[in-house]
């Protein structure tokens, strides 16, 4: 079996639904981490918080710097994700229609690189 990241990807745009609607979002999501349980393709998965809430840490040169917010200028980020176990791409792909449905936002599928 093969692991695979599910990046959910948000706009910077969007305004992330609150009150009732974040309540359905939650309980799709909730659904559909069951169903990987049930399947046994769970591995590990974790939201998070918004990106004007992250630190970058730069020790490439001879400083260790830290800015606030991401990276790179960006009209997208990424807010949550899954690490699954599949058979193979296909079946990943299948998982991350199901999760796009769920968190209603895009999912980027990644195949973790084979240690060796």
């Amino acid at each position: 079996m093969q692991e695979y990241m599910l990046s959910v990807h948000h706009r910077v745009e969007d305004t992330l639904p609150e009150g009732a609607g974040a309540d359905e979002i939650i309980a799709a999501v909730d659904t559909f981490n069951g169903q990987l349980r049930s399947a046994n393709a769970w591995v590990f998965a974790g939201g998070l918080h918004p990106v004007d809430v992250a630190t970058v840490v730069d020790a490439t040169g001879g400083d260790v710097i830290t800015t606030d917010g991401p990276f790179a200028e960006t009209k997208e980020y990424l807010g949550g994700f899954w690490v699954i176990s599949a058979p193979d791409l296909d079946a990943a792909l299948d998982w991350a229609a199901r999760a796009s449905r769920a968190c209603r936002a895009p999912v980027e599928v990644r195949p973790f690189a084979d240690e060796g």
